[in-house]
């Protein structure tokens, strides 16, 4: 009988050690990946370069705010046009006149740039190009427009890595880049007029009832709007759920796989009324947005949102790795 009780020691002693790490070394500080997700697995896509993505952030950024109808907007225009050029892409240039919630008639420039446009199979990426008019959530200066540095420039920056990657190592499918206008010219709340519908995202309405190509219809489309923030999460949006949760599951997956799943969470968040609403329920594309989601601040955007604290001070190279990369593998795993 002592003999069993002492081998059921050895036995739990044994185990007990096996679970430790060598003798003074000490598991790996990282980031803590999704206890229920799926081994690395190895990435088929290029490597997302975030140094060069926020550098197209920081060009945007410096020739000031991109409203509407201002010099700062038209001399941005003119640069993506030539960067998304410069990477053989077939840019066409969308221009319209649309009305704003205050009967300013914007005049907008819907960027579309297409990578192998003979391709049957495509897939749509997109972002606004576009800032803020008025910092109407900060708490001074409410009335000048703001850098838009993630809300605008992020999306727009990752995007333009990725336009750079793909003309160095072609996917196998057929790309399609739209930098849509006039999305963040939207009604603010505490206006003496009414409140309107539909004032936001201008752009993106415009071009889901006039598309650059008749009958265009991709397998799906994929938004970026505010990804470079520090710290930034990203959540199943509800439009995003209800419209596409087949593309929003396979992004979320991916995003496990290759190791970003602290930033892609698996948690379902509300409706949030963005450019790939329009998008889903006038051209009928199923479209899933990325966009940062913050608990911690009542519009759950962070709390530089709409305000001048959105600048570069805010943006972060490892989010932008994140999202970048989970965008760029989703591409490259299709046929």
């Amino acid at each position: 009988m002592k003999n069993k009780i002492l081998l059921i020691m050895m036995m739990i002693m044994a185990s007990i050690f096996s679970c430790m790490p060598p003798g003074d070394e000490r598991p790996e500080q990282t980031k803590p990946r999704p206890k229920d997700g799926p081994p690395l697995v190895k990435v088929i896509a290029p490597q997302f370069i975030a140094d060069s993505a926020f550098a197209f952030i920081e060009k945007q950024v410096s020739f000031g705010p991109r409203v509407p109808n201002t010099k700062a907007h038209a001399q941005t225009a003119d640069w993506l046009m030539k960067k998304l050029e410069s990477y053989g892409l077939n840019v066409i240039v969308q221009e319209a006149k649309l009305k704003a919630f205050d009967n300013t008639i914007l005049n907008a420039k819907n960027i579309i740039a297409e990578h192998n446009p003979d391709a049957k199979n495509r897939i749509l990426l997109m972002a606004h190009w576009d800032t803020r008019p008025f910092a109407d959530q900060d708490t001074k200066e409410r009335t000048k427009p703001i850098d838009g540095a993630n809300d605008g420039a992020s999306g727009v920056g990752v995007l333009l890595e990725i336009a750079r990657l793909i003309s160095q190592q072609p996917p196998n499918v057929g790309i399609d880049i739209i930098l849509f206008d006039a999305e963040d010219y939207g009604q603010p709340e505490g206006t003496m007029i009414p409140q309107q519908s539909d004032t936001y995202a201008l752009g993106s309405q415009h071009w889901s009832k006039n598309p650059h190509r008749p009958g265009y219809k991709p397998r799906y489309g994929i938004l970026l709007d505010m990804v470079g923030a520090e710290g930034a999460i990203f959540t199943k949006e509800g439009i995003s759920m209800q419209y596409a949760p087949h593309v929003v599951n396979k992004v979320w997956g991916i995003a496990r796989e290759i190791g970003f799943g602290e930033y892609f969470i698996d948690k379902k968040t509300g409706y949030i009324t963005d450019d790939h609403y329009y998008v889903n329920t006038i051209i009928g594309i199923p479209s899933i947005d990325i966009i940062q989601y913050d608990p911690e601040t009542a519009s759950k955007f962070g709390h530089y949102w709409h305000t001048h604290l959105d600048n570069m001070d805010i943006i972060d190279k490892n989010t932008l790795k994140a999202v970048g990369q989970v965008v760029l593998e989703t591409i490259y795993r299709e046929n």
